[in-house]
């Protein structure tokens, strides 16, 4: 029997390069309508008032006004867009 691996196949994948995923707005920042507040994967953070779900799961500012986190219970969070209006 042979004692070394056939041709063709690699032991070692090159490195892959980063997803930039994470929180990108963070609480009390000023922010415009479209703005990315975070990057995830799964819904880890929900979203709440004036804040869209991207279909990879990128949460964004639907109005401009404030960023805040909360929690939502002992281990969920969420993150709303406070306006200037209800502020």
């Amino acid at each position: 029997m042979a004692h070394t691996k056939a041709q063709g196949s690699t032991r070692q994948q090159g490195n892959r390069h980063g997803k930039h995923r994470g929180v990108k707005k963070y609480d009390g920042e000023v922010v415009s309508s479209g703005t990315i507040l975070v990057r995830q994967l799964g819904a880890v953070i929900r979203a709440g008032a004036n804040v869209g779900v991207g279909k990879d799961f990128t949460l964004f500012a639907t109005m401009p006004g404030v960023v805040k986190y909360y929690n939502l219970t002992k281990d969920k969070k969420a993150v709303k867009v406070i306006t200037t209006v209800e502020a």
